[in-house]
């Protein structure tokens, strides 16, 4: 066994102070001294003595120890092995029975040698232990000094100065270190390890307080390769009889390996947490900003210090998306940039919303172009010049301390639609291979989520484009009557439904006015919204009564599939001052007299467009010079959070001021009324009687 003796008890012998208190082996063994004179009689006898044989000195002083101590049959044996002793024939040693004083015979271990004093006169020294007693401190330091040497536990001994006395081997192998370089230090000076402090603070409380410390893990040195130990260290402290301290006792556990599987494995579960939590994070909507900035949020900071969502401008902007060109230089749209932190990295990320060029020799191109993923563990200048956008980002990159990158292709139905960049700084573990299997599913679940929502913005904007084009370019000319109109398409994800309005002229300087809603969105809501909006011009243009226009139109939209509308029809006469109305199921329109309060007209709600075979009902209303008539559709009105009475009072009241200039008027209600999540989109129309001018004055029929 590679070992120190231990200390002796008390003070430094050297110190030349007193030992204190006695203790030790020599008390377990109860070594007996007793010392007989030249004639063979004792002359000195020890309590040990007393206590082993049972005789108290004044039985045993003066008397011949053969006779005392041993039986007739043996004592010729004791006699010539003391008269060899005397002779000067060497020390004895044996095993040797002696007769206690009760009777019974005790097997001693004896140690003899002679004596001499300053007179020349010789002496006999006898040093006896109980054979049973030396037996079972044998067998105990035998199977210590086993245990120790062959233990595959590290095991170490130190003193009350917590330096190293002992040692075994397992430790050595354990911390790399010979006996020599243990021997005498302390635990600081033998192991660098970040935990060294702590560990010289646990021992001095271990040894002040008598607590044991157990399985508390400690982290070792780094091993070539860059693997940090890592051990399971336990302490206890060590006493002897009498509660003597000598030192502290501890083991050490080499659980490296099990360290690093551990962490292994709760990585393996963080990363399928990642991916859990992707399914329910990311797309949570079709909107392509948002979307790419629920990628950025997961991945930061739980995997990288900086990220960002790039996209192809040619995906975004080309007019048949669905593959990249194989080489060349790359212009991107980063969607989102995410920092843990504020960082340099950020500035030289590019601006969320502005293309970017970058060469083919850029590590992003690269990954877009081959839809491979790009791995640099340890970032070095060259790389960052790969990495950076320009000279003055690689300089903020630096500065940002980005040591590892990470660029993952965005990959949904064969296509690359852009790349997720990563990169760590603070987060001091580089990427490895297990990152990029992760970064890559990650990748792979947002890039379909991408997908949809770039092809539904795109559907989106053609429907937008397409109801704008068949909603009126610019105000009609009318007679009498001044007219303001909007339109704005849900905002929550670029929704576009079938709302529309219009203002045609007629004959005898009337005007009808139209707001409609057809049920639905997208495309096919927009197209139907034309066919109805081209028939009700056309119904208009002959001269009808609102409720029999309302009535072919009603015919029109059952013959087109499963549509169905909501639609208001006025008529303006100026030269009778009144309006003529009628309503197929749609939220009424307000009249607001000059100088007077608005009101919500009573008017009969009738059936929406496409029920079929419902009767619709005309209504006429006084409207004088300055009266105002609002139109709308319910995205104005309708949210999900208040109930539609309340949202038509707060319509009301908003109108129920001096009047503005009818622009601003639409501002007015919109901005009040509509939130910046409407989830329907909105058409508004407002009219204002003017009086009729002297040109325009002149016989006219009577309106049908």
């Amino acid at each position: 066994m590679s070992a120190a003796a231990f200390p002796p008890a008390g003070p430094d012998p050297a110190s030349g102070e007193p030992a204190g208190e006695p203790g030790g082996l020599l008390d377990v063994l109860g070594v007996a001294a007793v010392v007989l004179d030249a004639t063979g009689r004792i002359v000195l006898w020890s309590p040990q003595a007393e206590a082993l044989f049972g005789y108290p000195a004044a039985e045993a002083l003066g008397r011949p120890a053969a006779r005392l101590l041993v039986e007739e049959r043996h004592r010729a044996l004791m006699l010539s092995m003391f008269d060899r002793v005397m002779a000067g024939g060497g020390p004895w040693a044996d095993v040797f029975p002696v007769r206690h004083k009760d009777g019974r015979t005790v097997l001693v271990e004896f140690r003899s040698t002679r004596l001499q004093d300053d007179q020349g006169r010789l002496y006999a020294l006898g040093l006896a232990a109980n054979q049973a007693t030396v037996r079972l401190v044998e067998r105990d330091l035998a199977l210590s000094s086993r245990l120790v040497a062959h233990s595959p536990i590290g095991l170490a001994v130190l003193d009350p100065e917590l330096r190293f006395v002992l040692v075994n081997p397992a430790l050595e192998r354990i911390d790399g270190r010979t006996v020599a370089g243990h021997l005498g230090r302390t635990f600081r000076e033998v192991v660098d390890s970040p935990d060294g402090d702590a560990v010289e603070s646990a021992l001095r409380d271990v040894l002040e307080t008598g607590h044991p410390l157990l399985s508390r893990s400690v982290r070792g040195p780094v091993r070539p390769g860059g693997r940090e130990q890592v051990w399971s260290m336990s302490l206890y402290r060590l006493e002897l009889a009498g509660q003597r301290i000598v030192g502290v006792a501890a083991s050490v556990v080499d659980i490296t390996d099990q360290h690093h599987a551990a962490k292994a494995a709760a990585q393996a579960r963080r990363r399928l947490a990642v991916i859990a939590d992707a399914s329910e994070r990311v797309g949570t909507t079709l909107d392509l900003d948002l979307t790419a900035h629920e990628l950025a949020d997961l991945v930061v900071p739980e995997f990288a210090d900086i990220a960002a969502v790039d996209v192809l401008e040619e995906i975004l902007t080309g007019p048949h998306p669905g593959g990249t060109s194989a080489s060349g230089p790359a212009v991107f749209r980063a969607l989102a940039v995410k920092a843990a932190y504020a960082t340099p990295a950020h500035e030289a990320a590019d601006p969320v919303g502005e293309p970017a060029r970058y060469g083919a020799e850029r590590l992003v191109t690269q990954c877009a172009r081959t839809g491979r993923p790009v791995l640099v563990e340890h970032v070095t200048e060259g790389d960052l010049a790969r990495i950076a956008r320009s000279p003055t980002a690689a300089v903020l990159l630096r500065q940002a301390g980005i040591h590892s990158y990470l660029a993952v292709p965005l990959r949904a139905r064969g296509v690359v639609l852009g790349v997720l960049d990563l990169k760590r700084a603070r987060n001091s573990l580089p990427f490895d291979r297990d990152d990029v299997l992760l970064a890559g599913e990650l990748a792979a679940r947002a890039a379909v989520a991408i997908d949809n929502a770039r092809w539904y913005r795109r559907q989106s904007q053609a429907a937008l484009a397409l109801q704008r084009h068949l909603l009126p370019h610019g105000p009609a000319r009318l007679k009498g009557l001044d007219v303001a109109y909007r339109y704005q398409p849900a905002s929550a994800a670029v929704e576009v439904g079938g709302d529309w309005f219009d203002a045609i002229p007629l004959a005898d300087d009337r005007t009808a006015l139209v707001v409609g809603d057809v049920m639905g969105n997208g495309i096919n809501a927009a197209a139907t919204m034309g066919q109805v909006r081209t028939a009700a011009r056309t119904l208009a243009g002959l001269g009808l009564s609102p409720a029999v226009v309302l009535t072919q139109l009603d015919r029109t939209v059952v013959d087109l599939d499963d549509a169905m509308a909501t639609c208001v029809y006025a008529v303006y006469d100026p030269h009778r001052g009144s309006f003529r109305i009628a309503n197929a199921g749609h939220p009424p329109p307000v009249h607001v007299p000059a100088g007077g309060g608005p009101r919500l007209l009573d008017l009969s709600t009738g059936a929406p467009l496409g029920v079929g075979g419902v009767a619709f009902r005309n209504e006429e209303i006084p409207f004088a010079a300055g009266d105002e008539l609002v139109l709308y559709t319910d995205g104005l009105v309708e949210t999900r959070d208040q109930d539609i009475d309340v949202r038509l009072a707060t319509l009301t009241h908003l109108l129920d001021r001096p009047s503005l200039p009818l622009e601003e008027t639409c501002d007015l209600l919109l901005d009040a009324l509509r939130g910046t999540d409407g989830h329907d989109d909105v058409a508004l129309l407002i009219a204002r009687a003017r009086p009729l001018s002297g040109i325009d004055e002149g016989p006219k029929e009577a309106a049908p």
